[in-house]
């Protein structure tokens, strides 16, 4: 049994709107799941999605840092029922998990949950974060992924990889097609957060850097076919 870790931003999932949903977006990210799972039939995928689309962390006089980081992990909670249901109207059962209870919307997180809904077949949604504050869905999906075992991360991005600096600022930005975490984390590359980069190395956990926008970018990457940034554990 293959166990893919997908993270999606929640950003790119509202378009060119830049907040809410685009809903082709959103079904077309389905499908993609769709058709790979209907191609290789033992993988089973856990899926992480950012609130972006909603809120951005917000501190200083205008919120205090753990309510912004409060509202945020609420905002991923909506971002997975919503595409959850998506999921479902393409053919997909889903699960969605939380670390905390959210009465009847969400089943409350813990690994032999998450272990049975796997060997039912059933996408799960991870959301909430790690219902803490100061962390962040970078945080969340390394801590998920390691607790059930994952053989990967996949992140689903704006950007089609990782690059030595940014490549809307500068034009010369080198693109890297392969690194390794300990290059990511000595070189701060931002690739996922510095807390989850160094959970990543410590547990072997290799990840998939690509652009969401590119077709059929994510059904190719969860059948091995990575057009981006490969980085190695």
């Amino acid at each position: 049994m293959k166990r893919i870790f997908l993270k999606l931003s929640g950003e790119a999932l509202a378009g060119d709107k830049k907040t809410g949903f685009d809903e082709d977006i959103c079904r077309n990210v389905a499908l993609q799941v769709r058709t790979a799972i209907d191609e290789e039939e033992d993988i089973r995928l856990g899926i992480v999605i950012g609130g972006g689309n909603f809120w951005r962390g917000r501190t200083g006089n205008e919120i205090e840092r753990t309510k912004s980081d409060q509202i945020g992990m609420l905002a991923t909670i909506m971002n997975a029922i919503y595409v959850s249901e998506i999921f479902r109207g393409v053919g997909l059962k889903t699960r969605i998990f939380t670390p905390f209870a959210c009465g009847t919307m969400t089943t409350l997180f813990s690994k032999d949950a998450a272990e049975a809904a796997f060997e039912a077949g059933e996408v799960c949604f991870f959301a909430g974060g790690t219902g803490h504050p100061y962390f962040s869905t970078d945080t969340g999906i390394a801590l998920r992924a390691i607790e059930m075992e994952a053989d990967c991360i996949l992140l689903a991005k704006n950007i089609d990889g990782v690059y030595d600096s940014d490549p809307m600022i500068n034009p010369n930005a080198k693109k890297f097609d392969t690194l390794t975490l300990s290059d990511v984390v000595e070189r701060r590359l931002g690739v996922i957060d510095l807390t989850a980069s160094i959970m990543c190395l410590e547990n072997k956990i290799p990840l998939a850097i690509f652009s969401l926008k590119e077709e059929n970018s994510i059904a190719n990457a969860m059948l091995g076919n990575i057009n981006g940034t490969i980085v190695t554990a």
